[in-house]
């Protein structure tokens, strides 16, 4: 069928809404009519070449959610009318990490940048009107009014579900949440440092509050940003990363921090070295924000490293099981503890996409979100 995307044909670039051919799913994949879609930052970061995809173009977006209307041959559990959430890490439920509670290391992800289906680099469900595939961020594609993807990246939600809302779900408020409550193994009475409170962070910031820890101190320039992480939990907002280490250190005798969670726009190494020098000993920095992937080396003391058993771990999708984390994260938004209105500071039409990024890039916005 006919449908329109938001593409990018190159790295450096901008997205281009244009008219999209979508194939009818397959088996074991469904047809999506798309409801909302946030902004991540990760898009951006394909547009600007920071995160480059095997295959141009690209249409973009991997946190949505929409009403299924068409279900491939012989595929189980799905309907037409069910509402879905994407999971933009898919899980097979059958790989080792699946198998061993690690969904968000599923081996299915290894072609997650071609935008293919998951198990043939060759096979595309979408096209440009003149036939020429067109990759599928993430293998899903929320930029687009329609969009066909495997059932391995869905997550069936209630019939009352806001997808205008949950949508956020698939990315950003797993990745941040995850970031403290999993990653960081955040406990009651800790200190936690934050830098960056953009839609990972702030919700970075309601994962620590939950966890029960004592300070939330949240580093950010932006003063509004600041602002919103006060009102979802933080109880300190400032806007360098010395005076979050100095509050940290306040509390606990000159230590510094339990946990560090990393979630800046760009990151790079020496972020990842002030957060290492704002934690106590056996502290543990969290690093999940992206920047270039060819970049390399992080500059923190070795004997620091050593003698304080200070750790620093990787957070992907905040170590999330999707299968199981969305439907809580939706139940705690549904039942009043999670606050997902909160976080989307403007909505946009499709065609409007790029004037979405450069709000995200002048700090205007906390979320933005596409309404179809």
């Amino acid at each position: 069928m006919k449908t329109r995307g938001a593409i990018l044909r190159q790295a450096p670039g901008k997205f281009e809404v244009v008219d999209l051919h979508v194939d009818d799913p397959r088996q074991d994949e469904i047809r999506i009519k798309m409801v909302a879609s946030g902004l991540c930052h990760s898009d951006d970061h394909m547009a600007t070449g920071d995160l480059p995809v095997a295959v141009y173009p690209v249409c973009g977006g991997h946190e949505g959610g929409g009403v299924v209307e068409s279900v491939g041959p012989n595929t189980s559990g799905w309907e037409v009318g069910d509402k879905a959430i994407f999971s933009f890490l898919p899980a097979c439920g059958k790989c080792r990490w699946c198998s061993t509670g690690h969904q968000n290391l599923c081996d299915l992800g290894a072609n997650a940048l071609v935008g293919s289906r998951w198990n043939d680099p060759t096979s595309f469900r979408m096209q440009l009107e003149d036939g020429s595939p067109v990759g599928q961020a993430l293998g899903i594609s929320t930029f687009a009014e329609h969009t066909t993807v495997a059932v391995d990246s869905a997550i069936k939600a209630p019939a009352d579900t806001p997808l205008e809302r949950a949508c956020l779900l698939g990315c950003a408020v797993g990745t941040g949440w995850g970031s403290a409550v999993t990653t960081g193994g955040v406990q009651a009475g800790d200190t936690v440092l934050i830098l960056g409170s953009g839609g990972i962070g702030a919700n970075a910031v309601q994962g620590a509050q939950h966890a029960g820890a004592a300070r939330i101190i949240v580093v950010d320039p932006v003063a509004f940003k600041r602002d919103t992480a006060l009102s979802l939990g933080a109880t300190h907002a400032v806007a360098t990363v010395e005076e979050g280490t100095q509050i940290a250190q306040s509390f606990t005798n000159g230590q510094g921090a339990d946990v560090a969670i990393v979630t800046v726009g760009v990151i790079t190494g020496e972020h990842i070295a002030q957060a290492f020098a704002g934690i106590r000993k056996q502290g543990t920095v969290v690093v999940t924000a992206l920047g270039n992937v060819t970049d390399v080396g992080i500059p923190v003391p070795i004997l620091e490293l050593i003698l304080f058993e200070k750790k620093i771990k990787g957070s992907l999708f905040g170590s999330s099981n999707p299968r199981a984390d969305i439907p809580k994260l939706l139940d705690l938004y549904m039942s009043g503890y999670l606050k997902l209105d909160e976080l989307v500071t403007t909505e946009y039409a499709l065609d409007d996409i790029n004037q979405g990024y450069e709000d995200m890039h002048s700090g205007r916005n906390i979320r933005g979100v596409i309404r179809f």
